[in-house]
C-alpha cells in the first residue's frame, strides 16, 4: 500500500504535476490518423489540456482550442470552426503508423525508437483506440501483470485459431499443438522475471510444464506509459494508455503484422462492433453491465462479458473507480512489474523537478537505435527457456517481408 499523497502524485497528470512533467517528455498518441478525414481542425483533450489539432496553415499541429470550462472530456466531431486561443501553447505533431503523435513537453522532442511499429510499413501496421473512464495509471499497470490473463481472460472453450485472426490468445502457444486459451487455464500462476531496460521493462511469465518444457511469454513496459505483447504468432500489439485528464483515458493501440499485411478492413470492422464513433467509447459499458450475462459466464468466459478481452480489462479498471485508492492495496508476488514501474516513475518524477530530464528513458540519441522490443511466445526445454524465446523472436523476424532485424 501506498500513501494518499503518494497516489495523488503518480496519478494526477495535469501541467503543473511531477507525473505529467515526465508524460509530456515523450511523444504522446493524440489522434487516429482515420479522424483527420473529418475536418481541418480536430478537437483533441489530451493531458489535461483542450486543443485542437490542426491541418489547415502549414504543419500539422496542436493549438489550444477555447473551450468551455464544462465540456466533457471526450471528443467530439470536427470542424473549420474550432475556435483557437491565440494566446495558448501550441505543440508540433507527427503522424505515425497510423497514428497522430504530439509532444507536449518543452524544448527539443526525442527521438521516435526504432520500435517495430514505427519501422513496419503502413500496410502491416493498423491503429485503433478506445476511451477508458478512469485514470491512466491503473489502465497501464492492468497490462504490465502477466497472470491477470490466466483469470480475467479465461476461455472456457477452446476456438479454432484459424477463425481468430485480429483477436488476442486466439492462436497455438509458441507455434505448438497447444491453443493459448488452454495453456492459461491450466497454468494460472506463472514465474515472472523483470528487467530493466533502455525502455522501461521487460517482462517473462513462466510457465512451467509437466513435461519438462516451459512456455515463455514476453511483454513489455515501454515508458512512461505503453506496452508491447504478443498478440499472436503473426502480430504484436503496442499500446500507450494516454490521459485524456485525471479521471479519464484513451488506450491507443498499433498492431504491428511481421507476416502478411494487415487486414485493415476487417480488423476495423471487428473493432467497430464494440465501440461508437466519433469518441471511440465502448459499447459495453458501467450503464449496462457490459452486458454481463451469467449463462454465458457458466460455460464461456470468466467474466461472461463476451469475447473481447478490451472489456474484460475495461470492466476491472473502471470498477477501481476513476482514480484507484492504492492506501488498501496489497501487492503480491505477481505485481513485481508494477512495484517496478513505481519506483522507475518516482524516479523520474525526482529527476523532473530536479531539471534532470536526460536521465530519463529514450531522451537522447541512443533512442533511435533501440530496435524491437522482443514480444512473443515460445515453448522450449525448460532449461534452456531463454534461448528458445530468442531464437522464435529471430526465426519470426528473419521470415519477415520488412526489416525485422535486430
Amino acid at each position: 500500500m501506498i500513501s494518499a499523497q503518494l497516489n495523488e502524485r503518480i496519478t494526477r497528470i495535469g501541467p503543473d504535476t511531477p507525473a505529467g512533467a515526465v508524460l509530456r517528455q515523450y511523444w504522446q498518441p493524440a489522434a487516429l490518423t482515420d479522424e483527420l478525414e473529418h475536418g481541418t481542425r480536430v478537437p483533441v483533450n489530451l493531458l489535461g489540456e483542450r486543443l485542437v489539432l490542426v491541418q489547415d496553415d502549414g504543419p500539422l499541429h496542436l493549438a489550444t482550442r477555447i473551450a468551455s470550462a464544462d465540456e466533457a472530456p471526450t471528443h467530439y466531431p470536427a470542424s473549420e470552426e474550432i475556435e483557437i486561443d491565440p494566446t495558448g501553447p501550441t505543440y508540433p505533431a507527427e503522424q505515425r503508423a497510423g497514428a497522430v503523435f504530439a509532444y507536449l513537453g518543452a524544448g527539443t522532442p526525442p527521438p521516435f525508437p526504432n520500435f517495430d511499429c514505427f519501422r513496419a510499413p503502413d500496410s502491416h501496421v493498423f491503429a485503433f483506440k478506445g476511451l477508458w473512464e478512469c485514470n491512466w495509471l491503473q489502465a497501464l499497470e492492468i497490462g504490465i501483470d502477466p497472470a491477470h490473463a490466466s483469470f480475467l481472460h479465461r476461455f472456457l472453450e477452446d476456438d479454432d485459431p484459424a477463425d481468430g485472426y485480429g483477436k488476442q490468445f486466439r492462436d497455438k502457444a509458441g507455434s505448438t499443438e497447444i491453443p493459448m486459451t488452454k495453456l492459461l487455464r491450466d497454468y494460472p500462476r506463472p514465474e515472472i522475471n523483470v528487467d530493466e531496460t533502455d525502455y522501461g521493462l521487460k517482462i517473462t511469465a513462466l510457465r512451467h510444464m509437466e513435461d519438462g518444457r516451459t512456455h515463455v511469454r514476453v511483454t513489455n513496459q515501454i515508458f512512461p506509459e505503453a506496452i508491447c505483447i504478443p498478440m499472436s504468432r503473426e502480430m504484436t500489439i503496442t499500446q500507450w494508455h494516454v490521459p485524456v485528464d485525471d479521471e479519464t483515458c484513451y488506450w491507443f493501440t498499433i498492431f504491428t503484422s511481421f507476416d502478411k499485411p494487415v487486414n485493415k478492413d476487417l480488423m476495423r470492422e471487428q473493432r467497430l462492433k464494440e465501440h461508437r464513433l466519433p469518441d471511440y467509447a465502448p459499447l459495453k459499458n458501467r450503464e449496462n453491465d457490459y452486458h454481463y450475462d451469467p449463462e454465458e459466464q457458466a460455460s464461456l468466459t470468466y467474466t461472461g462479458m463476451g469475447l473481447d478481452i478490451n472489456v474484460h480489462d475495461q470492466w476491472a479498471v473502471e470498477g477501481m473507480g476513476a482514480i484507484q485508492d492504492r492506501t488498501q492495496e496489497h501487492l503480491g508476488r505477481s505485481d513485481v512489474a508494477i512495484i517496478r514501474y513505481r519506483r522507475m516513475l518516482r524516479r523520474a518524477m525526482d529527476a523532473m523537478e530536479q531539471n534532470d530530464r536526460d536521465t530519463l528513458p529514450m531522451q537522447d540519441d541512443g533512442a533511435a537505435r533501440i530496435v524491437g522490443p522482443l514480444s512473443n511466445d515460445a515453448i522450449g526445454d525448460t532449461r534452456d527457456w531463454a534461448e528458445a524465446s530468442h531464437l522464435a523472436d529471430l526465426d519470426r523476424r528473419a521470415g519477415c517481408p520488412w526489416d525485422a532485424s535486430v
